[in-house]
C-alpha cells in the first residue's frame, strides 16, 4: 500500500438524506479505513464486525457497543473487539474515521 494524505478531511464528508455514504480513504487485505457520516437523526443499526477503531471528528451523538450505549462527540475513541455488534447513532451532524482491521 502506498502512502496516502488528505490535507483536509472535510472534503471527503457526504450527507445524504438516503442515508450514510461512507468514503473510503485506503483499503489493503487487512485494513480498510472510511470517513462516515450521518446527519440529524440518522443511524447505522448495530452489526457485528471485525477489530475496528472509531475516532468522532465532529457532532455528537452515540455509539453502541453489543448492549452498552456511549455518548460520542468531536475527540471521542472508541475501539471495539472482534465480532461486537456495533452501531451509530447521530444527535448532531456526525462525523467519524472508522477503520476496520482484519
Amino acid at each position: 500500500m502506498k502512502p496516502v494524505f488528505y490535507p483536509n478531511w472535510q472534503e471527503k464528508v457526504i450527507f445524504s438524506p438516503e442515508g450514510p455514504q461512507p468514503q473510503l480513504l485506503a483499503e489493503s487485505e487487512k485494513l480498510k479505513v472510511i470517513i462516515g457520516s450521518l446527519d440529524v437523526g440518522q443511524e447505522i443499526p448495530p452489526h457485528p464486525e471485525a477489530l475496528a477503531v472509531y475516532h468522532f471528528l465532529e457532532g455528537t451523538g452515540w455509539m453502541t457497543v453489543d448492549d452498552e450505549r456511549h455518548p460520542v462527540r468531536a475527540g471521542a475513541t472508541v475501539i471495539t473487539p472482534e465480532g461486537a455488534k456495533r452501531g451509530v447513532e447521530a444527535e448532531t451532524r456526525l462525523v467519524f474515521l472508522a477503520t476496520r482491521i482484519a
